[in-house]
């Protein structure tokens, strides 16, 4: 595709934006109107409204209650088992998606229509426009993404039931997709789709120290994913300079289609790229490697929001704090929502303006300005009438997303709080939250994801004189223990000092310090429980071998889920988790005293 086509491309797919979010209203009365017309003879919708409705809108957001994934599941099992797509849409259920799972605790499973795959694509085909407006060249060399997909699985009756992510790589839409400058990925397709995810993992990071110096993006879908490549690359990098020096893929590799694709990028023996590659991942600190491996990369783009947030330390000491980290969109399973129109921005900053012609989408108040009272529980009924409409939000406020489909979910609660940022045109913008699910419960305290993170994210500062990083952690409510406690298990990295190249070991006054550090970060409620109530214990902190959060990824993946979508569960819930957490802990510490509470 020439230069005057692309630019002719993004130029309409920016113009598109524009009338979409000017028209968020129409678009969106429109959407709902088109979704009730096509699935009206439904089993669901029948059920609520009636078939010769003449106000088909007003019907729906009087009738149609405000459900979780509890509520449609008879249905989709129904489905799955065999009945007709008709019992929640007009159109035929191509396939079901898997969500991650590590949430709620299951992955859950949400039918999909063939053109859900369009509507996804129009998402992806926004991204590269709305780049080029802040970044310049992008078309003259290489994408270093690292994407995976999952071997899938099918429901009782044959339909294909997989993660999102291994549906549009798998799809025409992605292996047909029209080759042009801006998506030139260093990864050849059958590595992507090469379900063996050690073998795709070698064969990516392979490919892209190949073209290392053509390469102008770093990325994956999760942070968590690239630095898993990150990590990966540090236990291999040997080899991978041996394949490069001669030329020849390491027999570990015996996927055919990968061996016949590395052959082509190969090409030869190369031990001038396999020296300067070697020298540079010999080094003892790995401070900045990334722009030392891809000196002309320009931006890492991962999700590092939410729970992703946790990464973005890592990520910024492997880059040596020089490439910005970019969020592009917003996305789960059941629906693609929107795109962060200003990606270069601060991470903490990052906002998603929400597409009106994904679906139909309300939102239940959570709190005014400021305030964020998560005063429902995911299965708490709530009334149609304490929905607003998308262009109704206000500044400031927060809110759960519920969202209606084509596929035949209507007003689901996707779990997902947000606040409102701003607006483009007439569209609200939102930052990400939390999950609200996601909590850790003694007594009356409920904390909450963000929560969490801000606390350990404070703490986390106590290890830095000492040259270590928080790569990752999740937590537990320990019931059993009287009174119970939070239990958090943290994984550290020990970097050398860069005056002497020695590890400076962490005292254990420390790790109680980081203990009372989170407690003094989290609510009132917690510290009152804490301290005046004595119904919680004092917050432990169980400090793990290197390697643990891999392993629970490993655990995770081996249970169905999705290394694309792989988010590391902040709280856990998982008998098995729990017991391999458990058998890596090196050492335990606890607070050495009560959190401030004032009455």
């Amino acid at each position: 595709m020439d230069g005057k086509k692309l630019e002719y491309k993004g130029k309409e797919a920016l113009e598109e934006i524009e009338r979409l979010t000017a028209r968020a209203d129409c678009v969106q009365e429109d959407i709902l109107r088109q979704i009730l017309t096509r699935n009206a003879k439904t089993e669901y919708l029948s059920k609520y409204m009636k078939a010769d409705s003449k106000d088909i809108i007003s019907e729906f957001k009087k009738c149609i209650p405000v459900i979780t994934y509890k509520g449609i599941h008879p249905y989709i099992k129904r489905i799955a088992n065999g009945e007709d797509s008709s019992l929640i849409t007009g159109d035929p259920i191509t396939e079901m998606l898997c969500s991650s799972g590590t949430s709620a605790g299951e992955p859950k499973m949400m039918p999909s229509i063939a053109e859900d795959l369009d509507r996804r694509t129009f998402v992806y085909n926004l991204i590269m426009p709305i780049m080029s407006q802040y970044i310049s060249g992008l078309d003259k060399g290489k994408a270093m993404y690292l994407y995976f997909v999952k071997a899938e699985m099918s429901t009782p009756c044959g339909l294909p039931a997989r993660a999102v992510l291994t549906s549009y790589y798998k799809s025409k839409h992605f292996k047909g997709r029209a080759r042009d400058p801006y998506n030139d990925f260093t990864s050849p397709d059958p590595t992507i789709l090469c379900e063996d995810s050690a073998q795709s993992m070698y064969c990516q990071l392979l490919a892209g120290l190949v073209y290392r110096h053509q390469v102008l993006r770093l990325g994956a879908v999760f942070a968590s994913a690239f630095l898993r490549g990150v990590s990966f690359l540090e236990r291999n990098w040997a080899r991978l300079c041996t394949d490069i020096c001669t030329g020849q893929l390491d027999p570990g590799i015996t996927d055919p289609e990968c061996r016949l694709c590395m052959s082509a990028v190969l090409k030869g023996p190369n031990p001038t790229l396999a020296g300067e590659i070697r020298d540079i991942c010999s080094h003892p600190s790995w401070m900045g490697i990334l722009c030392c491996l891809w000196p002309r990369a320009k931006y890492i783009e991962a999700v590092v929001t939410g729970s992703m947030a946790q990464y973005i330390p890592a990520l910024e000491y492997f880059s040596g704090g020089k490439l910005p980290l970019v969020c592009t969109m917003y996305a789960s399973s059941e629906c693609y929502f929107g795109v962060n129109l200003k990606p270069l921005c601060d991470p903490a900053d990052v906002s998603f303006t929400l597409l009106p012609n994904m679906g139909y989408f309300e939102f239940i108040p959570l709190g005014d300005n400021g305030t964020l009272v998560l005063n429902t529980d995911e299965e708490d009924e709530v009334p149609s009438h304490r929905l607003v409409d998308l262009v109704h939000v206000r500044l400031g406020c927060y809110y759960e997303l519920v969202i209606t489909t084509f596929a035949g979910l209507y007003r689901y609660r996707i779990g997902d709080v947000l606040q409102v940022t701003g607006f483009y045109n007439c569209a609200p913008q939102f930052r990400f939250i939390c999950r609200r699910n996601v909590v850790l419960s003694i007594d009356n305290d409920k904390t909450n994801e963000e929560d969490l993170h801000k606390s350990i994210t404070a703490a986390k500062k106590l290890l830095e004189p000492y040259g270590a990083l928080l790569v990752e952690y999740t937590s537990y409510a320990d019931t059993l223990s009287v009174p119970g406690h939070y239990v958090l298990y943290w994984e550290i990295r020990h970097h050398p000092s860069a005056v002497n190249n020695l590890v400076i070991e962490i005292d254990s006054d420390v790790l109680q310090e980081c203990c009372i550090s989170v407690e003094e970060q989290l609510d009132y409620v917690y510290r009152r429980c804490r301290t005046y109530d004595k119904s919680v214990g004092p917050l432990e902190i169980r400090v793990v071998k290197s390697g643990t959060f891999e392993s629970l990824m490993d655990l995770f993946i081996s249970q169905g889920g999705s290394i694309n979508q792989y988010k590391t569960p902040r709280c856990i819930r998982s008998g098995a988790a729990l017991k391999l957490l458990n058998s890596n802990v090196k050492a335990s510490f606890f607070s050495p005293r009560d959190p401030t509470w004032i009455p």
